[in-house]
């Protein structure tokens, strides 16, 4: 017995989370997703996970490249958090020139506004449910200049409040 889809859809609303944009780049092509479920694994070695849904047009490209950017948006950018999310059918060429991009490590696009970027190659993932999870080992971070962090919560963008 578990809880239903709706009610855990309704909790997890309640549990503010940064707002990323997810990219990658390399044989298989450029392309990005926004994502709210990314997080802290290990420090030893540095290593994140980032929920992917697998039936989403850019699982196959994330797959074949193994890298990834987790680029965390500041407040501000909710405009690009939308676009990334899908909303407004933009094609991802088009999605890209909406910011301005450079990379660190692995090529993949690191968001030159952004708060912070992992630079991360995919080390392992595991299918669950309708998504995969991906583990990716971070071997590159830059502090970016975006300010204070954009935060998911209750279904809408929230800045962070510095006490």
């Amino acid at each position: 017995m578990h809880a239903s889809r709706q009610d855990f859809r309704d909790a997890m609303a309640r549990l503010g989370a940064a707002v990323n944009i997810v990219t990658t780049d390399g044989p298989a092509g450029r392309a990005g997703f926004t994502a709210s479920a990314v997080c802290s694994v290990t420090d030893d070695p540095p290593t994140l996970l980032v929920c992917m849904r697998r039936g989403s047009s850019t699982s196959a490209i994330f797959d074949a490249n193994r890298v990834l950017c987790v680029n965390t948006l500041a407040v501000g950018q909710q405009a690009l958090s939308s676009v990334f999310a899908g909303f407004g059918d933009v094609a991802m060429a088009e999605r890209f020139a909406t910011a301005s991009w450079s990379t660190l490590v692995t090529g993949a696009p690191a968001l030159d506004s952004d708060v912070v970027s992992f630079d991360c190659r995919i080390v392992d993932s595991v299918d669950k449910g309708t998504h995969s999870v991906l583990f990716a080992e971070v071997v590159a971070v830059r502090a970016g200049t975006g300010g204070r962090a954009l935060i998911y919560w209750q279904r809408d963008y929230h800045g962070l409040q510095v006490a």
